[in-house]
């Protein structure tokens, strides 16, 4: 059985700490400038709609997850990049 704790994206929030803060306000303001480029994101968005009509080819599925779970990863880091930038200014 798959819970949070053993999927990949709560193995990262484990890894990353997303709520701890502690990184210094460079490392966070760097990690903060960290976006997709816009050749991904209109690729993003290509490959959603065709997951919305059911179109995706396996590969276009895998290539779909991974741009995901990236996105995920960057989430986590931002949060915690936040976070660091709050207790900063406190």
């Amino acid at each position: 059985m798959i819970t949070a704790a053993t999927t990949e994206a709560g193995i990262l929030s484990r890894v990353i700490q997303p709520g701890t803060g502690g990184w210094d306000k460079a490392a966070a303001n760097a990690i903060l400038s960290f976006a997709f480029s816009e050749d991904d994101r209109q690729r993003m968005l290509v490959l959603l709609e065709k997951a919305k009509a059911d179109e995706l080819s396996e590969s276009e599925q895998a290539e779909l997850t991974s741009f995901q779970k990236a996105g995920r990863t960057l989430e986590l880091m931002k949060a915690r990049a936040r976070v660091s930038l709050q207790q900063a200014a406190a």
